[in-house]
C-alpha cells in the first residue's frame, strides 16, 4: 500500500505560478539527506572524528610490530680544564677538547603476552681527545640482544590490545550514528521549508479569498443586503490574512536560508524542494528494533569499553599496591681499537642482568583504598551499562512503534485535509450565493488551514520518524540491512 498527498492542491489552483527554477535547483528529500551528508559541515566534522580514530588505530596496530630506529650524537664537543693525576701523586689541570660521536640502530619488537621489550641493536662510537695527552679511540657493538620485562606488574599492551578494537568499534558506530543524525537535522530543514512554504502560499490564497469576499460584502452592504458588522467582520479578515501572507514569507525565507546553510550552499543560491508524493509502507517489527539497536548502537560498545577500561584499573591497583620487579638482560659483542678498521676485530663477550625489586611495605592504606575505589567504580560502570542497553532497547522498541503511528496519523490527516478542503469549497461557493452566514464561511476557511497544517506535521513526522528509527537502530527496515 502507498499514500499519496494531494494538500496543495487548492492553493496550488487559486495561486498565480511561481517564477520557474532551473532543474538543478530543485531537490527532493533524498537529493537534500545526501548533499547534507557529504557537504555539510557536521558531515566533515563526522569524516574527519572517524578518520582520525582510524588512522589512531592503524598507528596502534602498527606500534605491535617490529620498529626499527636509528639514534646518537654526532658530535658532541666539550672543552675544558681538567683534574689530570701526575706519577707522583701530584695533580695538574690541563686543558682538553674532546669530541664524542656515537650512532645506535635498534631493532625493537613488543612482546604482547608479557608486555615486555625485545630488541637487537648495534652501535658504533668515537673518541677524539687533543691535548698534551691527546689520544683517539673506536668502541663497537656489533650486536647486542637484550630483554626488559617486568613481574608482577600490569601488562599495559594486553589491555591496550583489548581497548583498542573496541574503541576503534565505538569510532565507526558514533560516525555512522552521526550521519543519520544529519540525516535527521536534514529532514527537519526539509520540511521547515516545506511548511513555510505551504503556510506562504496557503496565507496568499486566503489574501485572495478574502479580497474577493470584501469587494462582494461592499456590493452587498450598498444596497442593503447586510449590515456594518458583516462588512467589518470581513474587512478584518483580509487585514489579518495579509499581516499572516508578511509572516509567512520572512518564515519562508528564514527556513530557506538555514537548509542552504545546512547544504553549505551560498546565501541567495536559487533553490526549491520536492516534496515526495508517496512514502514507504515499513513493517518495523519492534523485537527486530531492538536486537537491532543492541547490536550496533554506539553506546552498547561505549558500555563494552568502559567495561574494560574498568576491569583494567582494578587490576592495576592490586598489582601496583604488591611487590613488583623489573628483568634487564642483555648478550653480545663489542670491542675497542684506535682506528675504525680494527674496532670489529677481536670482538668480546658483553653481557647484562639486572633484576630491579620493589616491594611497599607501609602506605597508611593507601593501595587497598586504591583497590577499592576501582572496584566501585568497575560496579558503578556495570550498573550503568546494565540502563544503557535498556534505554537503548526502549528507544528502539518506541521508535518502531512511533513509525508505524505516525503513518496511520499520516493517512488520517490527508482524508481530513481533502474533506476540510471541500467543505470550505463547498461553503465558500454557498456563501456567493447567500445560502449561509459569514460565520459559518469563516469557521470552514478556519477549519482548511487546521486541517492543511495538520497533514504538513504529519508528512513530516512520518519522515522524522523514519529516520529517527534509522538512527536509533543503525538498521535499514526499507532495504533489511544494518547501515554502513
Amino acid at each position: 500500500m502507498t499514500l499519496r498527498l494531494s494538500a496543495l492542491a487548492l492553493a496550488a489552483a487559486l495561486l498565480p505560478a511561481p517564477a520557474p527554477l532551473r532543474a538543478q535547483d530543485t531537490l527532493t528529500l533524498d537529493q537534500v539527506v545526501a548533499r547534507a551528508l557529504e557537504e555539510s559541515h557536521q558531515a566533515r566534522a563526522a569524516r574527519a572524528s572517524r578518520d582520525a580514530s582510524r588512522s589512531r588505530y592503524s598507528a596502534f596496530s602498527a606500534g605491535l610490530l617490529p620498529q626499527l630506529s636509528l639514534g646518537g650524537t654526532v658530535p658532541s664537543y666539550n672543552r675544558r680544564i681538567i683534574e689530570v693525576l701526575q706519577p707522583d701523586g701530584s695533580t695538574l689541570f690541563r686543558p682538553q677538547n674532546q669530541t664524542n660521536s656515537e650512532l645506535t640502530a635498534t631493532l625493537r619488537q613488543k612482546l604482547p603476552l608479557t608486555g615486555g621489550d625485545l630488541f637487537v641493536s648495534s652501535s658504533l662510537a668515537r673518541l677524539s681527545v687533543s691535548g698534551a695527552q691527546g689520544f683517539r679511540t673506536w668502541s663497537s657493538t656489533p650486536v647486542t640482544i637484550g630483554l626488559r620485562q617486568d613481574i608482577f606488574r600490569p601488562n599495559a599492551l594486553a589491555w591496550d590490545r583489548r581497548e583498542q578494537p573496541v574503541a576503534a568499534e565505538v569510532a565507526e558506530r558514533q560516525y555512522r550514528e552521526a550521519r543519520e543524525e544529519i540525516a535527521l537535522e536534514a529532514t527537519g530543514r526539509f520540511f521547515d521549508v516545506y511548511q513555510a512554504q505551504v503556510e506562504l502560499e496557503n496565507a496568499a490564497k486566503n489574501v485572495s479569498v478574502n479580497d474577493t469576499l470584501y469587494t462582494l460584502n461592499k456590493g452587498r452592504f450598498d444596497v442593503g443586503k447586510i449590515g456594518e458588522n458583516d462588512l467589518l467582520q470581513s474587512e478584518l479578515a483580509l487585514l489579518r490574512a495579509r499581516t499572516s501572507l508578511d509572516a509567512a514569507r520572512l518564515s519562508y525565507d528564514r527556513a530557506l536560508a538555514s537548509l542552504r546553510v545546512l547544504l553549505n550552499l551560498r546565501p541567495g543560491t536559487p533553490l526549491a524542494i520536492l516534496v515526495p508524493e508517496q512514502v514507504p509502507e515499513i513493517a518495523a517489527d519492534t523485537a527486530r528494533a531492538v536486537a537491532e539497536a543492541l547490536r550496533n548502537s554506539s553506546t552498547v560498545s561505549s558500555t563494552e569499553l568502559q567495561s574494560v577500561q574498568a576491569g583494567r584499573r582494578v587490576t592495576e591497583a592490586k598489582l601496583n599496591n604488591g611487590a613488583g620487579a623489573t628483568v634487564s638482560a642483555s648478550y653480545g659483542f663489542n670491542a675497542t681499537a684506535a682506528t675504525f678498521n680494527d674496532a670489529y676485530s677481536n670482538l668480546l663477550e658483553a653481557r647484562q642482568f639486572s633484576v630491579a625489586v620493589e616491594v611497599p611495605l607501609w602506605r597508611w592504606g593507601a593501595g587497598s583504598q586504591t583497590v577499592r575505589a576501582a572496584e566501585a567504580d568497575r560496579e558503578r560502570v556495570r550498573s550503568n551499562a546494565e540502563l544503557a542497553r535498556q534505554e537503548v532497547a526502549q528507544d528502539a522498541h518506541f521508535a518502531a512503534l512511533q513509525l508505524a503511528q505516525a503513518r496511520r496519523n499520516l493517512e488520517l490527516s490527508a482524508k481530513s485535509d481533502t474533506v476540510a478542503t471541500k467543505r470550505f469549497e463547498v461553503a465558500y461557493n454557498r456563501y456567493v450565493i447567500g445560502r449561509i452566514s459569514i460565520d459559518v464561511l469563516y469557521i470552514a476557511q478556519a477549519e482548511k488551514d487546521q486541517a492543511l497544517a495538520a497533514v504538513v506535521q504529519a508528512l513530516r513526522g512520518y519522515w522524522l520518524a523514519y529516520y529517527s528509527l534509522r538512527r536509533a537502530t543503525l538498521f535499514d527496515f526499507e532495504r533489511g540491512a544494518a547501515i554502513y
